[in-house]
């Protein structure tokens, strides 16, 4: 018996050096893509701190916000994901837009911030699957290990209003916003 077809879904990279261009991903189930507008308010907040930063992108899934850091002036982007699909797309795109400056790794997130990290990321996206809890032992790990810059700004997504979980005490809200069911947030952290 033939089996179906993956279901394809597309992403733009809104600015930067590979603005408008577009590519596309595999649909898995809880693969939410950051949407155009979101991920423009977002990198908007972010736009001082972009140039020269190192990111870290937990639960990469299309890799929407992996690419547009790097088309952005981000020096380093470290993606994560478990899927192997995922994984080799993104890895794809990196090749054809010949950046050596993304690292993909196909690895369970929190397994690999249960780790020291290797040298402090200054922007972190995290944007797990909604309704697994993911998301406050990401925090968790990240901000016990070692992976975060004295004044990293951490970026979540989540089914939960933000001011309701327990995100650790040094990081401060610095913007929110809701999209239909998602609240997407700004953290800034002080070291």
């Amino acid at each position: 018996m033939k089996q179906p077809k993956a279901r394809e879904g597309q992403l733009r990279i809104i600015a930067g050096e590979w603005r408008s261009r577009r590519f596309s991903f595999t649909e898995q189930p809880g693969l939410r893509p950051t949407p155009d507008r979101v991920r423009e308010t977002l990198f908007n907040w972010l736009s001082m701190h972009i140039e020269g930063s190192r990111c870290l992108d937990l639960f990469a899934g299309s890799g929407a916000l992996t690419l547009e850091a790097l088309s952005r002036g981000a020096a380093h982007a470290l993606a994560c994901d478990m899927s192997r699909d995922v994984v080799t797309t993104l890895r794809g795109h990196l090749q054809t837009l010949q950046c050596d400056r993304g690292e993909v790794r196909q690895q369970d997130a929190l397994t690999l911030v249960a780790g020291a990290a290797e040298s402090p990321f200054d922007l972190v996206f995290l944007d797990p699957p909604f309704h697994q809890d993911l998301l406050i032992p990401a925090c968790t790990a990240l901000e016990t290990n070692g992976w975060l810059a004295p004044d990293a700004l951490i970026y979540t997504e989540s089914e939960t209003a933000p001011g309701r979980l327990p995100f650790p005490a040094n990081w401060h809200l610095h913007r929110e916003k809701k999209a239909g069911q998602v609240w997407y947030s700004l953290w800034q952290r002080e070291g």
